[in-house]
């Protein structure tokens, strides 16, 4: 489970604790000795790349999607 301590340690420990972490460590934040929150090592999210064309097919644009209706625009420009 790792380092266990209570909040008033967490907070007087805080920068000490970090560097725990960061050496891969977990600790465990306990309030009245029962645990509520775990700090762990920051891990980036692992993305795929992204493959152009991967969509094709399975989504569609209306053949009128950019037209604009000159009321409207005119509303947006008097305001």
């Amino acid at each position: 489970m790792g380092t266990v301590v209570n909040v008033y340690e967490a907070k007087s420990r805080l920068s000490a604790l970090l560097n725990e972490v960061e050496a891969g460590s977990s600790v465990v934040i306990a309030r009245a000795g029962r645990p509520v929150a775990r700090l762990i090592p920051f891990e980036p999210e692992q993305r795929k790349p992204r493959i152009p064309g991967t969509m094709a097919g399975k989504i569609w644009l209306a053949h009128d999607f950019d037209d604009v209706d000159e009321e409207i625009v005119k509303d947006f420009l008097e305001s």
